[in-house]
């Protein structure tokens, strides 16, 4: 367990001041063996942080609150990259849900993946529901559904913080789906194999999940060279696979329980 006054030493920064405490202890725990100081572990941990965050953590879309949608989804290399294709998207993945059916999506690790909202097909019938560790984002994502009315909320929690989560999704009836954008390298660097046992620990609970992920750089200039196979191989040997198709620079996988 890491100590109290390290994680608050941590969270003294302003960008690190409303992340979840289990991330950065599963961070810190990357460190705690190295022989070195904890001076250098934090500082190990904070640059492990930033690279897991440093896109949502800047100072300029944490203070927004009054900005339209589109320009907020603008503002991290993800959700710029996906803004072209939210409308095909959407439609292509609620193509088989019926109109005047409940139907809720849980979007883990959210980010501001929230402000797609507007994006869902109006025909449909849909609350949202995310989950989040930079609790400034949950702030911003949760002011942006209030004020136009929209039928969703954000979580203040981390993706290993898996009990909770199960929680809210067991509350929830009608047809349940997962989103998983772009959340399996991180989760990954910080734990090996967890993005499996999530998935394993979900599907009981729910009718279908979304996975995606880069297939280039940052900006798509390049091809990724980080082999995805294990992910594909994982999917298609426990799961039926429903769809794979790519949009922009993003590859989604579709995947539901065996029949």
């Amino acid at each position: 367990m890491m100590d109290k006054s390290l994680i608050k030493k941590i969270k003294s920064k302003r960008e690190f001041s409303e992340l979840r405490e289990i991330d950065i202890e599963k961070n810190f725990e990357l460190f705690s063996k190295k022989q070195i100081s904890e001076e250098e572990k934090i500082s190990l941990t904070k640059e492990q942080l930033r690279k897991l965050f440093s896109a949502f953590l800047s100072k300029k879309l944490l203070s927004l609150k009054n900005k339209p949608y589109e320009w907020i989804l603008r503002k991290h290399i993800s959700t710029r990259e996906r803004l072209p294709y939210y409308d095909c998207l959407y439609k292509k993945l609620f193509l088989n849900t019926k109109d005047n059916e409940n139907l809720t999506v849980f979007d883990l690790g959210a980010g501001i993946n929230g402000f797609s909202y507007n994006f869902f097909p109006k025909n449909k019938k849909i609350e949202y529901i995310c989950f989040e560790s930079v609790g400034q984002l949950v702030d911003l994502t949760n002011y942006f559904f209030k004020k136009n009315n929209i039928n969703g909320k954000c979580f203040h929690l981390s993706l290993f913080e898996l009990e909770e989560i199960k929680k809210i999704i067991k509350e929830k009836k009608g047809k349940k789906i997962v989103f998983l954008f772009k959340i399996i390298d991180a989760l990954e660097s910080v734990e090996l194999d967890y993005s499996k046992k999530l998935i394993f620990e979900l599907m009981p609970l729910i009718d279908e999940i979304v996975l995606s992920f880069s297939t280039k750089s940052l900006g798509g200039k390049n091809k990724f060279k980080v082999d995805r196979r294990w992910i594909l191989n994982f999917i298609k040997e426990n799961f039926d696979v429903l769809e794979e198709f790519e949009f922009g620079n993003e590859k989604y996988i579709v995947f539901k329980s065996h029949n």
